[in-house]
């Protein structure tokens, strides 16, 4: 290998998982410091989005686990670092490029590339509440994504204030920048954000939410969305629908924004999510932006397989298959493989899947988080894992000590006797 010229070493390198590169690195200097730098971690990146390579699933129920989505037959549960007691769930707020926001139930917040065990804790922004009557902090949504121009990964927390009239709200939106490692306030977001649960879809470098124009409103649904360059908000257009009374959601497929249009008994139903779905219509953005590039991938009705659901989310497209089978995401109790050209649904089995779980595309990477400094290396983090873990197990022992000292006390206090 040494005699091959530097161009095609890096060609076959960029070729390799994650897993590979970070063992190689050992194999010299002058690979550690390839496979390092910041052109070759965007090369590997690039490769393999064009390639579907190195893609997979990051399944939540209470544990997260990596799903490699060319072989749904084995699940890898992940050691997060906001595992803080040993057992703590997290919430992901956004996948890109590699990267995992995470939450917990403390709001702590961190930036995790799970393929490399680096991350980043991200300092506390505080709420600024408006001072014109709106005393109800209604809800707190997040959303994470890539600036391309200024090459800078932003976590947005967006929050919104309900008024006492319940026909006005007002909003706090606060970006955090990786490359500028702080938090700072931009303008307000002017919509109504339908979903309290819901964070932001990634798609052509914005995010995006289903909106209406005032909470009381009975319009339609928009497509609200935020330029993650300009950091300007706009509303996407929508396709010209025959039937426009449905609860609507919004994922990625490919690199497509998608709509997903659920026909339901109720259509007024807040809950939606709980009422039986008649049809569910897929819709993709081939050309984002072009009203006229919205195309009807298929529609989903009750069956055999997929027979009394609520809904169906589209995850991904299936290795091997082109665009001819999607993995879809049923109920978030289990998946479902689509095949277009034969619009039949097969259930997918894949191993630890809890009864109920979220689901996200996640790539595998070398990106890093604005380097050394606040930044946890994987050595690092497993060191404080493991501290962590025998703290926590120190404590239970002196808590089992403690309830045997005071079974042990009461039963001398009632006038027994121990005998050793």
């Amino acid at each position: 290998m040494t005699s091959l010229p530097s161009e095609i070493i890096t060609d076959i390198l960029v070729r390799l998982s994650v897993k590979d590169l970070l063992r190689y690195r050992s194999v010299s200097k002058p690979w550690c410091s390839l496979i390092d730098s910041p052109d070759f971690v965007k090369s590997h990146l690039k490769h393999s989005t064009d390639t579907y390579s190195n893609t997979g699933l990051i399944i939540r129920g209470y544990d997260l686990n990596w799903v490699d989505l060319h072989n749904l037959n084995s699940s890898e549960k992940l050691i997060h670092p906001l595992d803080l007691n040993g057992g703590m769930g997290a919430d992901v707020l956004g996948s890109c490029n590699g990267l995992l926001a995470l939450i917990n139930i403390d709001d702590d917040i961190a930036l995790w590339n799970p393929f490399t065990k680096r991350y980043r804790i991200l300092p506390i922004a505080e709420i600024e509440f408006p001072t014109h009557g709106f005393t109800f902090c209604q809800y707190i949504i997040y959303g994470f994504g890539y600036d391309p121009i200024n090459d800078d990964y932003k976590l947005i927390r967006l929050i919104q204030f309900y008024g006492k009239d319940h026909d006005s709200f007002d909003s706090e939106v606060k970006v955090y920048s990786l490359k500028a490692k702080t938090w700072r306030r931009i303008k307000d977001f002017p919509y109504y954000l339908r979903y309290k649960r819901v964070y932001g879809v990634l798609a052509s470098n914005a995010l995006h939410w289903v909106v209406s124009r005032k909470p009381e409103s009975d319009v339609s649904n928009l497509i609200g969305a935020i330029d993650l360059v300009s950091e300007e908000y706009y509303v996407v257009p929508q396709p010209d629908y025959v039937d426009g009374d449905f609860h609507m959601n919004l994922n990625v497929l490919g690199d497509c924004l998608c709509l997903i249009a659920n026909y339901t008994s109720n259509p007024t139903n807040e809950y939606w999510e709980y009422c039986k779905a008649d049809r569910v219509d897929i819709w993709v953005m081939k050309e984002y932006g072009v009203k006229e590039s919205w195309t009807k991938l298929y529609s989903v009705v009750q069956s055999d397989v997929m027979s009394s659901f609520s809904f169906v989310i589209p995850v991904a497209y299936l290795k091997n298959s082109g665009d001819q089978k999607i993995l879809m995401n049923q109920n978030s109790k289990k998946f479902i493989s689509y095949d277009l050209g034969r619009n039949k649904a097969d259930d997918v089995m894949i191993p630890h899947v809890p009864d109920y779980y979220e689901v996200w595309v996640c790539l595998q990477s070398l990106v890093g988080l604005g380097g050394k400094d606040g930044e946890i290396s994987a050595k690092k983090a497993e060191k404080r894992r493991k501290r962590r873990l025998k703290k926590e197990l120190k404590r239970k022992k002196a808590e089992e000590a403690a309830k045997t000292k005071d079974k042990r006390d009461d039963f001398l206090s009632k006038g027994f006797k121990l005998v050793l």
